[in-house]
């Protein structure tokens, strides 16, 4: 018993699938729709091989050059995730007890910080809006 082309072309799709899951190539993807086409070829129009291997090769090629710029230009632009203290550069507090040079406590995030004035000479009193520049171990430095 001889076995069809299309179901050679199935075979090598799962085979290209099942690499596709265990090294998350998604190029290996685009290669088993390709020989998904090529065996609708196979299986539809029953070309010769040639014909499925050049449907094969169009396929999957149209495939990674079309979709891989997409996937990547998507990657590039994905916002990045921004947690723990660099999280809170940049955002809003109130002064606690007055902040100077040497120290005092701001409100940050809904928590108690110790936290200076970036500026040594410059004084921040209670009550006020600062903004926190950066965070050195357990204290904002604010302005």
């Amino acid at each position: 018993m001889e076995i069809d082309a299309w179901v050679w072309w199935l075979i090598a799709a799962a085979g290209l699938g099942i690499g596709l899951v265990i090294t998350a190539m998604p190029e290996l993807g685009m290669l088993g729709v390709g020989a998904v086409a090529a065996a609708a070829t196979a299986g539809i129009f029953g070309g010769d091989a040639v014909f499925q291997v050049v449907v094969f090769a169009v396929v999957s090629t149209a495939l990674i050059a079309v979709v891989r710029p997409i996937a990547n230009r998507h990657r590039a632009h994905r916002p990045q995730l921004v947690t723990g203290v660099d999280a809170l550069k940049g955002r809003q507090a109130v002064v606690l007890e007055r902040v100077d040079g040497s120290g005092g406590r701001i409100k940050l995030a809904g928590e108690v910080w110790s936290a200076r004035a970036l500026d040594t000479g410059h004084v921040f009193e209670v009550g006020e809006q600062v903004d926190v520049v950066d965070i050195e171990g357990a204290t904002a430095i604010v302005m």
